[in-house]
């Protein structure tokens, strides 16, 4: 029996190549990408796994973190270079993508496009979740670097509300889901996995 010429074409295996963008979107999407994994991933890991860690030893030793963090020279240069600016960057430019953007999750629900929707979502959550953290622990009440043994006192009225402590939760969820589906998309983009 001969082959027909209406035959399906063959789906090679593996991840489809993600759009790239053309002109300048190719180098805003590459910047956005690596923003995330540089130098808010590395911030999001270091203040999970090393500065909220160390409440596990007490409150001396959270403030005593604190009170390292406070004291590194050009402090407030190094938090508005390698941290503000990326954040407002992947979080403004991740906004912009979600409203361009289309979800079919509805009418294909295929798994790339449910994690595609949920990476939507759990940025809008997290970039929601930050902008209040830093809110409340830098801005509202009193100065956590100006007094370093309140931070723990501070963290612990905060997370002594229900809706706080829940808020706290889904937030910080939402901020390692999106960034461990971060560093997938980032490697498929970046050709480290094809």
């Amino acid at each position: 029996m001969a082959a027909s010429s209406t035959a399906s074409p063959r789906v090679r295996a593996g991840v489809p190549a993600i759009r790239a963008g053309q002109g300048h979107e190719f180098f805003w999407r590459r910047l956005h990408s690596i923003s995330g994994i540089v130098p808010i991933g590395a911030f999001l890991v270091e203040h999970i796994l090393v500065s909220n860690a160390t409440a596990i030893n007490g409150p001396d030793a959270y403030a005593n973190q604190v009170k390292f963090l406070g004291s590194l020279p050009l402090v407030i240069a190094l938090e508005s270079i390698f941290i503000w600016l990326p954040i407002a960057f992947h979080g403004g430019y991740g906004i912009y993508l979600w409203l361009r953007g289309t979800s079919n999750v509805t009418d294909y629900p295929w798994a790339g496009n449910w994690m595609y929707t949920l990476q939507r979502y759990t940025g809008i959550i997290a970039f929601a979740y930050i902008g209040w953290h830093v809110y409340s622990t830098r801005f509202h009440g009193i100065d956590l670097h100006a007094y370093p043994s309140a931070s723990f006192g501070k963290v612990q009225m905060e997370l002594a509300a229900a809706w706080a402590f829940a808020f706290y939760v889904a937030g910080l969820l939402c901020a390692c889901w999106h960034f461990a589906y971060g560093i997938f998309l980032f490697c498929a983009k970046w050709g480290v996995v094809a």
